[in-house]
């Protein structure tokens, strides 16, 4: 397959992802912000402490969670105990949908990954939401109880998909699929008699540390903020939101683009090579769509940040009410507005290097992630006690800076001796740079006069003085990134591709 239609295959499924994502996103976002209403953030705190995939962890970490660490007081919240094994037992439910969660990821089945948890997430929201209304005295109860609706509805739409898909002769599918049928998903023994695959068990375990210590450098911050209870259950609940929150734009936006692409840059370039040594064609587009990717992210990053700052306790006080968006919450959510620059930026870069790093290059960059997550739990731990709450987003920007650094890095070195410089997609004119720090002076003086103490008629003058400094920030970029306008329309507005270089 040709690079371009690559490039069409990957932009065509992240715009029907993005598109899916905002869809059931905005109806879970209104559920979500409906059930805040009725909750203590004590609960909220309780719920999102999670227990890691697979029965040992479940049952060990459970029997941790209820006989090492501090149990809340049961008159305060109650059935403590039964939620910390029905969310263990949602762990394992969850863990048996993992093969068809990776062949459905490995061949590009974008719209079923995104339909499946978007659902799942939607009929979760929906009967957490009739459980509070309904059988508020279940407490905890009901949070359990959703979870594992959740994951039960998540892994039969992906067993309904294949058995489906397995069952028809006549599916294009099936011809390039690895499996037959439903029972090649299941342990097997193999020709040689053995019950393990020492070889795919070595490449296992390498994929698994490398798992491991991205979750850390991902969660490292949950499993400080139960462990070494830094953080009560309610300061918990304000920061499990808020992160909620501010991820949603990740989720959104960066999430199917990064998933898309990593495909497009696995399928394109060559591993083991450098851009001197692969195809012309294949390193001049890999470059083109990696530069507009890092402006795209850079641009929709920044504009979080700049406008996220003046805006944040609105969106909370709207989204949650007073618990939200007094005390620490406005602090954490325009912290998180600056991580969600970074993730941006770290999003795309990493997504072109781990499809371009060789696997020596991806054994040595193990035990860096190794060495960052020792030192970002200890600096989380740290911070939080010197800043509260906030500290964790902090250690947070720590860690990604850290790994933009190494990525930025390896695309610099990957195309050293190239004509094609992709790292130019960081730039930005000094106009648009100008435009950016003007609507943010101008929107910061207004959240102080306008908002958020003075009433709807105040707050409305606040969002519309925003959305005309938005409207100049963007009309300024669509005038100065004419390059990145053009791969815009050509790869991500619309179905047909031209074959235009951006």
């Amino acid at each position: 397959m040709r690079p371009r239609e690559v490039l069409g295959q990957a932009a065509r499924l992240a715009s029907s992802g993005l598109l899916l994502q905002v869809l059931f996103r905005l109806i879970t976002f209104v559920l979500n912000a409906f059930i805040l209403r009725f909750l203590s953030k004590e609960i909220v705190g309780i719920v999102n402490v999670r227990v890691p995939l697979g029965v040992f962890w479940s049952v060990f970490l459970g029997w941790a969670w209820l006989q090492l660490l501090a149990v809340p007081d049961p008159d305060v919240i109650p059935h403590y105990g039964t939620g910390v094994v029905l969310f263990g037992f949602s762990a394992v439910v969850e863990l048996l949908g993992e093969p068809f969660w990776v062949l459905a990821q490995a061949h590009m089945f974008v719209k079923l990954k995104v339909i499946a948890e978007s659902l799942s997430v939607i009929l979760k929201s929906v009967l957490t939401a009739f459980l509070v209304l309904c059988l508020p005295h279940w407490g905890l109860y009901i949070f359990s109880l959703a979870q594992l609706f959740y994951t039960a509805v998540l892994v039969l739409c992906y067993v309904i998909y294949f058995t489906k898909l397995l069952g028809s002769p006549e599916s294009a599918k099936q011809q390039v699929l690895p499996v037959s049928s439903m029972t090649d998903m299941l342990p097997s023994i193999t020709r040689s008699r053995a019950f393990v695959n020492w070889e795919e068990a070595k490449l296992t375990w390498s994929f698994f540390k490398q798992s491991f210590l991205k979750q850390i450098l991902t969660e490292g911050e949950r499993y400080v903020m139960t462990f070494l209870n830094v953080l009560n259950f309610g300061d918990q609940g304000v920061y499990d939101i808020v992160n909620n929150l501010g991820s949603l734009v990740a989720r959104l936006i960066f999430q199917p683009i990064e998933e898309s692409f990593y495909i497009f840059f696995a399928k394109v370039l060559e591993r083991e090579k450098d851009a001197t040594l692969q195809k012309e064609e294949d390193v001049a587009v890999a470059a083109a769509v990696l530069e507009s990717l890092l402006k795209l992210a850079l641009l929709t990053g920044l504009t979080i940040s700049v406008f996220g700052f003046a805006y944040s306790q609105l969106a909370l006080d709207i989204y949650g009410g007073a618990m939200l968006s007094s005390g620490s919450g406005p602090v954490l959510l325009r912290a998180y507005c600056l991580y969600v620059l970074l993730l941006a930026i770290n999003g795309v870069a990493e997504c072109f290097t781990f499809a371009a790093m060789s696997k020596e290059e991806v054994d040595r960059y193990n035990f860096t992630m190794l060495a960052l997550s020792s030192s970002f739990l200890l600096l989380a731990y740290l911070l939080t006690h010197w800043c509260g709450s906030v500290g964790f987003i902090l250690a947070n920007c720590f860690n990604m800076g850290i790994r933009i650094t190494h990525s930025l890095c390896f695309i610099h070195h990957y195309y050293r001796k190239s004509p094609h410089k992709p790292l130019a997609g960081l730039f930005l004119s000094p106009v648009l740079l100008g435009a950016f720090a003007l609507s943010g002076g101008i929107t910061a003086v207004s959240e102080v006069f306008l908002c958020c103490e003075w009433g709807w008629p105040a707050m409305l003058l606040h969002v519309a003085v925003g959305a005309l400094c938005l409207g100049a920030t963007l009309g300024t970029a669509f005038l100065t990134e004419t390059k990145l306008i053009h791969f815009l329309r050509t790869q991500l507005g619309v179905s047909r591709l031209t074959d235009k270089t951006t």
